[in-house]
């Protein structure tokens, strides 16, 4: 079995809802939510919260997650990105000579999982030996990217996919999906070689019903009128 590192990345400047980890989504903070789905994995071989924030990582380790270390400040800005932080934590654990095989990256902002849903991916990333797996949501056909134009060098339009016609009827375009940001696997040569997704990426759907992506305060009253629906 593969070795993995569950990632769960926290930074404290959040603007759009204020300390929104550590705020109480129903009877836990929001970042315990993810924490709890991690512990319950089979597969993943070590749990880790990168955060830059003392509070958060006090809240980590009363729910049992002591961070290993606190990230550095560069890592925590609105301009950090999710490949920086992943690859600053494997380069820590490699100094002490842990190495992982694969990075599984959880979003305490996409909280609901179904159960099992984590080990359900990660089977899926090992069967199907991809760079990378990422979790989706089908696109309604509306937004379908063979019905999505993009303005041309003349002013007009074009189909963003390249194509000369347009696909007439919405029963004949192929599935389209996007990343709903409650899981990332990746293997950890490819995160090291500068890249997250690599030349391959397989996919899991998750659950709509479960769907959220805390940024604001309507997607937090969305969260909890998630909550009064589902059980957790």
């Amino acid at each position: 079995m593969i070795s993995i590192l569950g990632l769960i990345p926290a930074r404290g400047g959040s603007k759009g809802v204020p300390k929104k980890n550590i705020k109480l989504l129903g009877k836990k903070p929001l970042i315990e939510y993810t924490i709890d789905d991690a512990k319950n994995s089979k597969y993943i071989t070590e749990i880790v919260v990168s955060t830059d924030d003392d509070e958060i990582a006090i809240a980590a380790e009363i729910y049992g997650c002591k961070p290993p270390f606190i990230r550095p400040a560069a890592l925590a800005q609105d301009s950090s990105t999710s490949l920086e932080v992943v690859q600053h934590a494997i380069a820590f654990f490699e100094n002490q000579n842990i190495f992982f095989d694969a990075v599984c990256l959880l979003q305490p902002t996409t909280p609901f999982r179904e159960k099992g849903f984590i080990d359900k991916a990660i089977e899926k990333f090992i069967t199907t030996n991809a760079d990378c797996l990422v979790s989706v949501l089908p696109i309604p056909h509306e937004y379908n990217p063979h019905w999505a134009f993009e303005e041309n060098e003349n002013g007009l339009l074009k189909i963003a996919t390249g194509e000369e016609t347009i696909i007439p009827r919405r029963q004949e375009l192929p599935k389209a999906f996007h990343r709903d940001g409650a899981i990332y696997i990746s293997k950890t040569a490819v995160i090291k070689k500068g890249s997250f997704y690599g030349k391959s990426i397989a996919y899991i759907e998750s659950n709509p019903q479960y769907y959220v992506n805390i940024d604001t305060l309507k997607d937090w009253e969305k969260a909890e009128k998630i909550l009064t629906q589902i059980h957790f």
